[in-house]
C-alpha cells in the first residue's frame, strides 16, 4: 500500500471514529431527554409506571416512522443530520421547561406531553438512516458491519446518558438546567459534523445558515439554563395556592412548604401532594395514633412521618419510652427538625431523645429488623406508582406482623373512604391476608376530606377508642371515635383482592384520584 493510501486509510478511520463518537453523543442525549420527561411527569402527577410507559411508546413508535420520513434526505445526509440534531436541540433540551409551563399555566400536560414524546422521538429515528449514510460515504463496508458500528455507538451513548441523569445532571444542575446542557452539547455534536467533517460537501450558504441556526439554538438554551431557576420558582407559584416559603428537590422527590399570607396556614406537599395543613393536620394526627395507643405502647415504630407530627402526639404519652422513625428521606426530617414553624408544629420532637430517626425505605428496613414494637404507626404516602404500592402489599404487613410484640397493633393510614373507596378497601383486604385483622375508622379532616384508617392486630380485631388516661386532644374523643366507625350504606365495605408486590392491586383500583 502506498504512503497516500496509507495517509488515506487513516484519515477515513479517523472520520468514521469521530461520526461514530457524534452517535454516541447524540444517543446519550436522546435518552437524556426521555429520563427528564418521566422524571418530571413523576414529579408532578406521581405514577411513574404511566409517565415512563406513556414517554417510552409513543418515542419508540415516533423513532420507527422518524427513520422512514428520514429517507428522502440522505442524499444530503450530513445537513441533514446537522438539521435534525439542531431542531432536536432546541425541542429536547426545552422540554421540560415547555411541559412544566403547559401543567402550572395552561393545564395542557397530557396534550403537551404526547406532542414532545412524539416530535422528539421523530427527531431521534431520524438519525439512524442519516449516519448509516455518512459512514458509508466515508468508507464502504457491508451492510452488517456498519449496523454493528452504529448501534454499538448508540447503545453505549444511551449507557452513558441513562447514568448521567440521575448521578450527575439531576444533583449537579437539576432538570431544567440538565435538559438546557445537555441540547447544547446535542446540537453542538450535530453541526460538528456538517460544518466540520462533511465541511467540503455542504455548500457556503448551507454552512451560513447552519452557523446560524446552531447559534440562535445555543443562545436560547444558555437562556433557558440561566433563567431556569426564575422560571421555575414563578411556575412553581403558579401551581400552589399560598407562596410558596421552601422548596427543594431531595433525590427522592420534590418538597415544597407553602404559608398563606395571613400565617396561618403552612402546609407541606411532596411531589405535589398534600401532606398536612397546619390548619386541621391535629384531626388527622390525633385520630390515627390515640387508638393505637390503647395497649401496651412503650415502644413504638413509626413508618413514614418525617414531618414529625406522628411522633408529637406519641411523645405525648410520657410512658412511651422510644420511638423509631424510618423515613426514606433525609431532607424531609432535616426541615422538620431545622424550620421554626414545622418544629413549632411538631413540638420540636426530633429534639427529644426518645425518637430515634432511621433513613431508609420502610420495606428493606422491616427486611433486616429484629426488634419488636408494641405499636406500628404507618403514616406513609398513598400509593400512586409501584414504589409506594409495595408499602401497602401483603408482603410489608407480613413484614409488620413479625415486628409486633405479643398484644401489639398496627394503625395504617389508608386514603379516602368516600373518594378511593376501592383503594381503601383494597388495604383491608392485604392486612387479612396478611393475618392481621383490621377495624376500620373514617374522620373528617377538610383539607383531604373524609379520610379513613385500619386499626389491625393478630387474631382478633382491636375495638378503636381513646386509651385509659390518654393526654388532653382538640379533636378526637370517645365520641368522635364512637362515630367514627360507622360507615353509610353507600360507603359500606367491598371484599377486594388484596394487593401484593407482583399485583400491586391497589394502584389499578386507586384510578386518577390523586389525593388532597
Amino acid at each position: 500500500m502506498s504512503t497516500a493510501d496509507e495517509r488515506g486509510t487513516r484519515t477515513a478511520r479517523w472520520r468514521r471514529t469521530l461520526v461514530l463518537t457524534a452517535v454516541f453523543v447524540c444517543a446519550a442525549c436522546g435518552l437524556v431527554y426521555e429520563l427528564a420527561l418521566v422524571a418530571l411527569g413523576s414529579y408532578l402527577l406521581g405514577n411513574t409506571i404511566t409517565q415512563a410507559s406513556v414517554v417510552l411508546a409513543l418515542m419508540v413508535f415516533a423513532m420507527g416512522i422518524g427513520s422512514l420520513v428520514a429517507k428522502p434526505l440522505t442524499r444530503h445526509a450530513a445537513v441533514g443530520f446537522a438539521v435534525v440534531e439542531i431542531v432536536l436541540a432546541a425541542v429536547g433540551g426545552t422540554s421540560v421547561l415547555v411541559l412544566y409551563a403547559a401543567f402550572a399555566w395552561w393545564s395542557l400536560y397530557q396534550p403537551v406531553l404526547v406532542v414532545l414524546a412524539l416530535v422528539i422521538g421523530l427527531l431521534i429515528g431520524a438519525e439512524i438512516p442519516l449516519l448509516m449514510t455518512l459512514l458509508q460515504r466515508i468508507r464502504r463496508q457491508e451492510a452488517s458491519s456498519a449496523v454493528a458500528d452504529l448501534f454499538a455507538a448508540d447503545y453505549v451513548g444511551a449507557l452513558l446518558g441513562g447514568l448521567a441523569f440521575p448521578f450527575v445532571l439531576l444533583p449537579w444542575l437539576g432538570l431544567l438546567e440538565g435538559t438546557a446542557v445537555v441540547g447544547a452539547v446535542n446540537a453542538a455534536a450535530g453541526a460538528a459534523v456538517a460544518l466540520g467533517l462533511f465541511r467540503a460537501d455542504v455548500r457556503r450558504a448551507l454552512r451560513v445558515a447552519l452557523a446560524a441556526g446552531l447559534a440562535v439554538v445555543m443562545v436560547a438554551l444558555g437562556l433557558v439554563a440561566t433563567q431556569a431557576s426564575a422560571f421555575e420558582t414563578t411556575a412553581r407559584q403558579r401551581i400552589f395556592r399560598d407562596p410558596v416559603v421552601v422548596a427543594e428537590r431531595s433525590p427522592y422527590q420534590e418538597i415544597v412548604v407553602t404559608r398563606s399570607l395571613r400565617g396561618d396556614d403552612t402546609r407541606l406537599f411532596l411531589n405535589g401532594d398534600l401532606q398536612f395543613s397546619s390548619l386541621d393536620e391535629y384531626r388527622y394526627h390525633e385520630a390515627l395514633v390515640h387508638p393505637a395507643m390503647a395497649g401496651p405502647h412503650a415502644r413504638v415504630l413509626v413508618l413514614g412521618g418525617g414531618d414529625g407530627l406522628a411522633s408529637r402526639e406519641l411523645l405525648r404519652y410520657k410512658d412511651v419510652r422510644s420511638i423509631t422513625l424510618v423515613d426514606l428521606d433525609p431532607a424531609v426530617v432535616r426541615l422538620a427538625s431545622t424550620d421554626a414553624t414545622l418544629r413549632r408544629l411538631n413540638h420540636d420532637a426530633f429534639a427529644d431523645p426518645r425518637l430515634h430517626a432511621v433513613h431508609a425505605d420502610a420495606f428493606t428496613w422491616l427486611r433486616a429488623n429484629q426488634q419488636q414494637f408494641d405499636v406500628v404507626v404507618a403514616d406513609m404516602p398513598d400509593a400512586d406508582d409501584v414504589a409506594t404500592a409495595k408499602l401497602y402489599s401483603v408482603e410489608l404487613y407480613g413484614l409488620v406482623r413479625r415486628a409486633l410484640a405479643p398484644g401489639g397493633r398496627v394503625v395504617v393510614q389508608a386514603g379516602s373512604p368516600y373518594f378511593a373507596r376501592q383503594a381503601y378497601w383494597t388495604t383491608a383486604a392485604s392486612l387479612r391476608t396478611a393475618g392481621l385483622s383490621p377495624t376500620p375508622y373514617h374522620v373528617d379532616v377538610p383539607s383531604f376530606g373524609d379520610w379513613g384508617y385500619f386499626l389491625a392486630a393478630p387474631g382478633q380485631a382491636p375495638p378503636v377508642r381513646m386509651p385509659v388516661g390518654a393526654p388532653s386532644t382538640r379533636f378526637v374523643d370517645s365520641g368522635v371515635l364512637a362515630a367514627a366507625g360507622v360507615f353509610p350504606r353507600d360507603r359500606a365495605p367491598l371484599r377486594l383482592a388484596p394487593s401484593t408486590l407482583l399485583e400491586p392491586r391497589i394502584l389499578q383500583r386507586q384510578g386518577d384520584w390523586r389525593g388532597y
